[in-house]
């Protein structure tokens, strides 16, 4: 008996005794990728790849590979930025949280940088779903992090302003009410995102 045969592992890495997921198909597929010589092969694996992705959705909503960023995740992130943000604009909170940190620069951006990272952990850590980079910008900065986070300070500044809950003639302090709204509206944003399983 080969050691392959008695420790259960596969050729592909996976133990035999594991329940490969969506995830581990496409891990191999993208090594597969990489490994074949001709464009026709390639494109061969790309499509398995595409068909396992449209297999994935038809199974559940969760743990599902999710690559990409396009106008529905957009759509869905909009939806979620708002269902959380609505609220915070007829809240008379915001405004109390962002007269204090509108005096204080250091707080300010350490809670801008606080939401950025809720997002990141949301999309790219907790697991709801297989996210994939696809297509960074630069090479670096993921397409669905600049959306969730863009359609999230947008609504922000759009939904404040546009109900007079903001005042430019202060900026700073427009600019604080905006992020502490915008907290809520993007953790809104990224669950609106991947809980449907786009």
């Amino acid at each position: 008996m080969s050691d392959a045969e008695g420790d259960g592992a596969s050729d592909g890495g996976v133990d035999a005794d594991e329940s490969a997921d969506m995830g581990d198909l496409f891990d191999e597929l993208q090594e597969l990728e990489d490994l074949v010589m001709s464009d026709a092969a390639r494109e061969q694996v790309r499509e398995t790849m595409r068909v396992a992705m449209v297999a994935s959705a038809a199974a559940s909503p969760f743990g599902r590979v999710i690559r990409g960023f396009d106008r529905s995740d957009l759509t869905e992130a909009l939806l979620g930025s708002l269902l959380f943000g609505i609220p915070m604009a007829v809240e008379g909170g915001t405004q109390e949280v962002g007269t204090f940190l509108a005096p204080r620069p250091g707080y300010l951006a350490g809670t801008f940088l606080f939401a950025v990272g809720m997002v990141i952990g949301i999309i790219y850590v907790a697991d709801f779903q297989d996210v994939r980079v696809h297509k960074p910008i630069f090479g670096l900065i993921p397409r669905r992090l600049v959306g969730v986070i863009g359609v999230s300070l947008l609504m922000a500044t759009l939904i404040l302003t546009g109900w007079g809950r903001v005042d430019w003639t202060e900026p700073s302090l427009a600019a604080a009410n905006i992020v502490v709204a915008f907290v809520p509206m993007s953790i809104g944003a990224a669950l609106g995102d991947l809980l449907p399983g786009s």
